[in-house]
């Protein structure tokens, strides 16, 4: 009985100290770097490369909880084996890689995408990189550990956040990222061939 307690008390400790940790310290000395943005503006689609593998499958989508602390699911799992590249969608700094509750997490903050930016996390991530390093889209920032996911099957667990909002990942991909088919070239009608 003591023993569940002790992990309920933990738990929650854990939850309440998540987001102060993954909350980069404000810098005074780094002016701003575009307009204030209200935090449920739209996501820029600023993406260039997708986190892991080239439209992997998405195991469990975006599901807004109804409330702050309510059920749902704050951010998107894709299929990723462990030892899988995790790259950064788009230009940015690192906010944080380390440790949460025993899982590697690596979050970037994007470059010029409002005050507050938009951060992307990705977990469980053994980070290649630190706190600061500045990374370019589809920079390594880290692998795919071979523990730590929610997911039945390996994945990567992607967020996006702007301040204390949680947003659709997938938003800031553009469609011609998210588009399933290969390019096709239809044929052109009445434009003779070249002789």
């Amino acid at each position: 009985m003591r023993a569940k307690r002790c992990a309920r008390v933990t738990w929650a400790l854990l939850l309440a100290v998540a987001p102060v940790l993954l909350t980069p310290a404000a810098d005074a000395a780094d002016p701003p770097t575009s307009a204030p943005t209200r935090a449920d503006a739209p996501v820029p689609a600023i993406g260039r490369t997708w986190p892991v593998g080239t439209r992997p499958p998405v195991l469990r989508g975006w599901e807004p909880p109804a409330t702050r602390y309510g059920r749902g699911h704050r951010g998107v799992d894709l299929t990723a084996p462990p030892g899988t590249p995790v790259r950064a969608i788009a230009p940015g700094r690192v906010s944080y890689a380390g440790r949460v509750a025993g899982k590697g997490v690596v979050s970037v903050e994007l470059t010029g995408t409002g005050d507050p930016p938009l951060r992307t996390t990705y977990e469980p991530v053994r980070a290649s990189v630190r706190k600061g390093d500045e990374v370019a889209a589809g920079d390594v920032v880290g692998t795919v550990e071979p523990r730590g996911s929610h997911c039945t099957t390996p994945c990567v667990h992607w967020g996006l956040r702007r301040g204390d909002t949680y947003l659709d990942p997938l938003s800031a991909l553009p469609p011609w990222l998210l588009r399933r088919g290969p390019s096709r070239l239809l044929p052109v009608l009445g434009v003779p061939l070249p002789t």
